[in-house]
């Protein structure tokens, strides 16, 4: 880092705006394979948590892809530099009260963890879940006909192909997406938020 930078402080604080929002922000990432419903469930989350009056915001793969990082590939060096750079925006929105949907394959255990300790680091709370989709019903649904692009060798380095996906040891949710619902999924996702606190109890 640079000798020469040095963080601004503001008047508003963090607890500033959890008062003025009165909610938590959180970061919730989703993990998982292509086509293990990610951004399916985390656009159903959002939707359910938005008539409970929370706000949150959804970050997803490709939007950001096609923003932020666009220059980026998807070597193994790229594909850590994407989820660093994208932890970085989720803590920016927790330290705003808002709770951020982050849906990223993010295949690699390493990856994550420096995201958890980021959040860690400035006590922010962090909730891994786990898409746990088997390779097989993930390519039986391939929304995007990538799978079938990988299989022909169109597409390089994709996840669960020709480059590996790390699963979580010990997710903070792990939900079996090739066989529950997502209304259930969803249901188990509140339940654990409000255990937590971190939403209100309807």
């Amino acid at each position: 880092m640079q000798s020469n930078l040095h963080w601004h402080e503001g008047e508003v604080t963090r607890q500033d705006r959890r008062l003025l929002t009165r909610q938590k922000g959180v970061t919730l990432w989703f993990t998982g394979l292509s086509g293990s419903g990610k951004s399916t469930v985390a656009v159903a989350l959002e939707k359910a948590l938005f008539s409970r009056g929370t706000l949150s915001y959804r970050l997803d793969g490709d939007n950001v892809r096609l923003g932020i990082n666009k220059n980026l590939g998807f070597s193994a060096e790229d594909r850590g530099e994407n989820i660093r750079r994208i932890g970085e925006i989720c803590k920016l929105f927790v330290d705003a009260s808002v709770m951020v949907l982050s849906s990223f394959i993010s295949p690699y255990r390493a990856d994550r963890d420096l995201v958890r300790k980021l959040h860690m680091e400035a006590g922010f709370d962090f909730v891994e879940v786990f898409m746990d989709c088997s390779l097989a019903v993930a390519e039986m649904r391939d929304p995007k006909g990538l799978y079938r692009l990988a299989r022909r060798g169109e597409i390089k380095n994709f996840t669960g192909i020709d480059d590996p996906y790390e699963a979580p040891l010990q997710p903070d949710i792990h939900l079996r997406s090739d066989t529950m619902s997502i209304d259930d999924e969803v249901a188990l996702i509140l339940d654990y938020l409000t255990h937590k606190a971190l939403v209100k109890d309807l």
